[in-house]
C-alpha cells in the first residue's frame, strides 16, 4: 500500500498547474500516508497526513484521472475511500468508455436480472441461517455468530472492497473477469466461415482480459449442438440495433423507402429450426429498369430487388426479389428463408458492414 500511495505522485503529471497550486503540500505527503501492520486489509491503516486530507475538489480530480484497476485497490483502503471508489459517477465513464460500443438493452436487462438472482440467493442464504439458529435448544449466542458472521472478528472487514451488486462498478467487474455472459452480434462468425462472410449472428460474450478478446457462444442450429468460438476480437462485435429475438421475425418498417443505393442488413436462415442472421446487401434496380438516375421509377414499384454483390453475377444468392406490400418471410428449404429488413441509416453503419467485404467474390 505504500507504493499505492507513491504512484499516484505520477498523477500530478495529468493535472493543470491551476489545480496543483492548490494543493502541492499535500501530494508531497502521500509518500508515506500507509502504516501497513498486516497484509489482511483489515489491518491497513491511514495516517493523518494521507490523501483524505486534500480539499474536496483537488481528491475528487486524483479519483477521477485514476483507472479503472487503481480506483479497484484505493476503495480497499477504509470505508471512506471506499464509497468514494465505488461511486457510480466514477464509474460511468470508464463503462462508457470500454463497453458502450458493444453493450445494448438486452445486455442491461440481462445484467438486471442477474443482480435479482444474486438478491433472491443472498435473501435466501439469510433466511436458511436464521433458520438453523432457530433450531438450536438454547439460546447459545456464539452459535449466532458463528452462523450469521463467523467468529473472526475481521469479516467485517473482509469484504471492505466489495461494491454495491447493483453499482455500476459490479457490472464493471463482471464483465472485466469474464464471469457475466451478455448479449451481442459477431461478425463473420466462426473465424470468418465462408458459409458467413458479410453477415453478424446473435451470440453470448464473455471477456477474456489476458487476450483482450471475447469467447462466443451461439445460439443451437436446430438440433446440432451450440457453437463456440475464442479469440473473437472488439472490431468484429457490435451491440444489437433491434430487439428482436434471433428466432423471430423482425417487422420491416422500411420498405416503403427503399431505392436503389440504398444499403440495408436483412434476416436470412437456412431452414425453419435455425436462428436468425444478418446480412448485408444493397438495394438494386429492377430488370426493366434503365438505371438512369433522372428516369427511375423502380423506388415506385411494388417489388423491390435485393443484391448481394459479395456474390458472383449468376450465383443463386446474388439477388432476391420481394414484395413492398407485403413482405413477411420469403424463401425455401433449399436457398433458405429472408425475414425481416433494416435500412442502414448513418455512414458508421455501412462501414463497419464494409470493413469485412470479402478479398475475393463468392460464388
Amino acid at each position: 500500500m505504500h507504493c499505492l500511495f507513491i504512484s499516484l505522485l505520477s498523477l500530478a503529471s495529468l493535472f493543470t498547474t491551476q489545480v496543483l497550486e492548490l494543493f502541492p503540500k499535500m501530494l508531497n505527503k502521500l509518500k508515506s500516508t500507509v502504516k501497513v501492520e498486516d497484509i489482511a486489509l483489515s489491518k491497513i491503516e491511514i495516517n493523518e497526513d494521507s490523501i483524505l486530507d486534500l480539499p474536496e475538489l483537488a481528491l475528487e480530480i486524483v479519483l477521477e484521472k485514476l483507472p479503472p484497476d487503481s480506483l479497484t485497490i484505493l476503495a480497499c483502503v477504509c470505508t471512506s475511500l471506499r464509497e468514494r471508489c465505488t461511486s457510480n459517477h466514477l464509474w460511468e465513464r470508464h463503462m462508457k468508455e470500454k463497453w458502450s460500443s458493444i453493450l445494448g438493452e438486452s445486455a442491461a436487462n440481462e445484467w438486471e436480472l442477474h443482480i435479482k438472482h444474486l438478491m433472491a440467493t443472498k435473501e435466501k442464504n439469510v433466511k436458511e441461517k436464521n433458520w438453523m439458529v432457530s433450531l438450536a435448544c438454547a439460546p447459545i449466542s456464539w452459535i449466532r455468530s458463528l452462523i450469521e458472521c463467523g467468529d473472526d472478528s475481521k469479516s467485517a472487514n473482509r469484504n471492505l472492497h466489495q461494491p454495491e451488486v447493483n453499482s455500476i462498478m459490479s457490472f464493471y467487474g463482471a464483465l472485466e473477469s469474464g464471469k457475466f455472459w451478455f448479449p451481442a452480434q459477431v461478425f463473420n462468425r466462426e473465424n470468418g466461415h465462408v458459409g458467413f462472410v458479410l453477415s453478424c449472428y446473435d451470440a453470448h460474450l464473455s471477456y477474456d482480459r489476458h487476450t483482450n478478446t471475447f469467447f462466443a457462444r451461439y445460439p443451437p442450429h436446430g438440433t446440432k449442438p451450440v457453437k463456440t468460438e475464442d479469440g473473437v476480437k472488439w472490431d468484429r462485435v457490435r451491440a444489437p440495433l433491434v430487439s428482436t429475438p434471433s428466432h423471430d421475425l423482425h417487422i420491416s418498417d422500411c420498405l416503403k423507402d427503399l431505392s436503389p443505393g440504398d444499403h440495408f442488413e436483412i434476416q436470412w436462415r437456412k431452414n425453419k429450426e435455425f436462428p436468425y442472421g444478418w446480412w448485408y446487401g444493397v438495394v438494386g434496380h429492377l430488370e426493366t429498369c434503365n438505371q438512369t438516375e433522372h428516369f427511375c421509377r423502380c423506388h415506385e414499384d411494388d417489388n423491390v430487388v435485393l443484391e448481394f454483390k459479395q456474390y458472383s453475377r449468376g450465383s443463386r444468392w446474388r439477388q432476391m426479389v420481394i414484395s413492398r406490400k407485403d413482405h413477411r418471410e420469403k424463401g425455401d428449404e433449399t436457398d433458405g428463408f429472408y425475414g425481416g429488413i433494416r435500412k442502414l441509416k448513418t455512414d458508421d453503419e455501412i462501414k463497419m458492414w464494409r470493413r469485412f467485404w470479402p478479398v475475393e467474390v463468392l460464388e
